[in-house]
């Protein structure tokens, strides 16, 4: 690997170093969470599991799993290892399920994910000087911020637009020409369509890079944010759970995959069912224990993303393959299991519709129905809508198995988000509601 592609030097370690770091690095971690943590002694003692019990990197899998709603019954700052008063920032979910998931850092925290970002920003194609528009949503979601500190990081000037005013975002980026864009895919494709509302596109836009994340998207929607925006367009994942965006990193050079950063996360691959660890290479939930943080430890979180783990190409370090979904989000259509991205790759793969779609259910009975919902393209005629309601209905019946209606609808007739899309309406537990 050339040396100018990495940010640090240990994104040039070997494997063996890797797992060396990782072991050292783990067990402090399991110390630190039994030691200051009360849920932790509690959930280790009653798993019949020691920190002194780690003596290879596969000793993990005795330790028992943390789950999202141990945040909640912890809530607001019972996993805290450190006292509130060397907390710096506090960050937290939505809230939309349940009490919110609440997640602090301390200064060496902050500093850790500033830097990890920088590393992310680097990796893919990002150097110091280029102008970084970040339309990530500022505030308790760690995307906005977690992108600012690690532009800042690298030394690039920052845009901290944050999301929503797409016609504002358009007009800056034309003005200040930034050469880095960071939002949603979802966003993305909305700043696109204002860009040429405005008569800038490919070829005339100053943007060249693109990292997003913070929601599943297909290959099928890379192609078309680069064709759209004239950009390259990688992926980057995080949670807030563990840190924030940065977790892992697609790399420019490669394009393959998301190099996780071993040297700050430990993963495993388990069987959503079973519980049980995997090989790797095999498909399954993933799960992370973070190695270095100091306010929130966090041992063997289930993430409920649904990916596998791939050897490392651009990096040593281990790649995910592109989160597929999560496990939570799987849907139940007359006995099939379907997911969200499935309906997304079938459209993309239409070339008469865009990337913006609504997935509808609804109950008549004891049967489920869906409806679907996608736009066609500005220049896709008339004529052709029929033609692509028939051959989606029957590309998803041929390749996810279950039966939909199709509904092609204007230009713009679905809501565009400034952050995650809501692609799923599941109006199934209200009867007599219609799928529009």
């Amino acid at each position: 690997m050339r040396a100018e592609t990495s940010f640090e030097p240990i994104e040039r370690a070997s494997v063996d170093a890797l797992r060396a770091l990782q072991l050292e690095r783990l067990g402090a971690t399991l110390r630190r969470a039994y030691e200051r943590v009360p849920f932790y002694r509690a959930a280790f003692d009653a798993a019949g599991a020691h920190p002194d019990d780690l003596h290879e990197l596969k000793d993990l899998a005795r330790f028992p799993f943390l789950l999202k709603r141990h945040f909640r019954d912890e809530y607001p700052f019972g996993l805290f290892a450190v006292p509130r008063e060397r907390v710096v920032r506090i960050h937290a979910s939505s809230g939309t399920t349940g009490r919110p998931t609440v997640v602090g850092y301390t200064a060496s925290d902050v500093a850790t994910w500033a830097n990890l970002m920088a590393r992310s920003i680097y990796a893919a194609g990002g150097r110091p000087g280029d102008v970084v528009h970040v339309a990530y949503g500022y505030g308790l979601f760690t995307g906005g911020l977690g992108a600012h500190y690690g532009a800042e990081r690298l030394g690039c000037t920052v845009v901290p637009m944050s999301g929503g005013q797409t016609e504002r975002q358009a007009q800056l980026i034309m003005d200040f020409r930034p050469r880095v864009l960071m939002c949603t895919p979802s966003y993305a494709l909305a700043i696109a369509e204002e860009l040429a509302k405005r008569g800038t596109g490919v070829g005339s836009s100053s943007l060249e890079i693109g990292i997003f994340g913070a929601e599943p998207w297909s290959e099928q929607m890379r192609v078309q944010i680069e064709s759209r925006l004239g950009l390259s367009a990688l992926d980057i994942y995080g949670l807030s759970e563990v840190m924030g965006p940065g977790v892992a990193q697609e790399c420019a050079e490669t394009k393959d995959g998301l190099t996780l950063w071993e040297d700050h996360f430990y993963p495993e691959i388990v069987d959503p069912h079973t519980e049980a660890v995997l090989e790797d290479g095999s498909f399954g939930e993933l799960v992370l224990t973070s190695l270095t943080k100091e306010a929130l430890p966090v041992v063997r979180y289930r993430t409920r993303d649904l990916t596998r783990l791939l050897p490392g190409t651009a990096r040593a370090m281990r790649r995910l393959e592109r989160i597929a979904g999560r496990s939570d989000d799987m849907l139940i259509v007359r006995g099939v299991n379907v997911y969200p991205s499935q309906f997304e790759e079938l459209i993309l793969a239409d070339p008469r519709l865009a990337p913006h779609y609504e997935i509808h259910l609804t109950r008549t009975g004891a049967l489920d129905a869906v409806t679907v919902l996608v736009e066609a393209l500005p220049e896709a005629p008339e004529h052709a809508r029929t033609a692509c309601t028939a051959a989606l209905e029957r590309e998803i019946k041929q390749w996810i198995g279950v039966t939909v209606r199709v509904e092609v609808v204007e230009p713009g007739a679905i809501p565009r988000s400034a952050g995650k899309a809501a692609r799923v309406i599941d109006r199934r537990r209200e009867p007599n509601r219609s799928a529009t």
